[in-house]
């Protein structure tokens, strides 16, 4: 690949699907990677350490890839903001920088950011997105045993997690304005692609002036964008080409853009 984009890894928590993170970076090599914020995820760590080897494994198979030679760009979220205080720096070959900026093989202008500045609530109303994070957390615990239950009944998978976020979500029209305010923020900085993260929520979308992309998440959608080496961009979905396949995933398109 010329480019992988990663974000919402949220190491550190229990819902971290660290396994399948560590299969898509076995199977892909890139000159530059760009973690899009949320990798670590220093909220949860700072009420509660969890800290397996998986997720050692997923630092260290990272820090490796440097060493094999590709650039690695950090671009902080908020759950890891305190990363924010060194943008501008490098350790250990790592970049740490607010925002990208990539050119595509064919020239186009990608704004990399998280986009949490965006989210009103996160920006606005700190207690209230931590109240947000907790109740997500307890949607993917529910999740969880919800899917364990059915599983023994026979039952095919079902996220309670992600059928009440598209509920809640749906109701505010809160993705749909997260999208348009991030396109409309590219657009204004003259650029023709812009990804983030930040909402979990994958996406290709073209917009009048901007194609936006959005990495999805390594919790649920175990997703990622990648620029291959012809220049095309990709939104893979890795959550259902694992081998063997993660529990209760079934086949799906993957979405591919000029």
């Amino acid at each position: 690949m010329r480019a992988i984009f990663l974000s919402d890894v949220h190491l550190g928590t229990r819902a971290c699907n660290a396994e399948a993170l560590l299969h898509f970076l076995a199977h892909h090599e890139a000159d530059t990677i760009y973690l899009v914020g949320d990798i670590v995820d220093g909220w949860r760590l700072k009420s509660s350490w969890h800290w397996p080897q998986l997720h050692n494994d997923v630092v260290q198979k990272l820090l490796r890839k440097v060493r094999k030679g590709a650039r690695l760009v950090y671009v902080p979220g908020n759950h890891d903001e305190f990363l924010r205080d060194y943008a501008s720096s490098t350790f250990g070959g790592v970049e740490i920088v607010e925002e990208a900026m990539h050119r595509t093989l064919d020239g186009r202008r990608m704004l990399v950011l998280h986009g949490d500045k965006f989210d009103a609530v996160v920006t606005n109303i700190r207690w209230l997105a931590l109240l947000g994070d907790w109740a997500y957390d307890v949607a993917i615990f529910l999740s969880m045993h919800i899917s364990r239950a059915r599983r023994r009944l026979g039952l095919p998978y079902w996220s309670f997690s992600a059928w009440s976020k598209e509920k809640v979500k749906r109701a505010v029209s809160y993705i749909s304005d997260f999208e348009n305010a991030v396109a409309a923020d590219a657009a204004r900085h003259g650029v023709d692609i812009v990804v983030c993260g930040h909402i979990h929520k994958p996406a290709m979308r073209q917009f009048e002036r901007v194609l936006y992309l959005n990495t999805g998440d390594w919790i649920e959608s175990c997703s990622a964008i990648v620029e291959h080496r012809d220049g095309r961009i990709e939104l893979v979905d890795w959550r259902h080409r694992c081998e063997p396949p993660l529990r209760g995933a079934a086949a799906a398109p993957v979405r591919s853009a000029a």
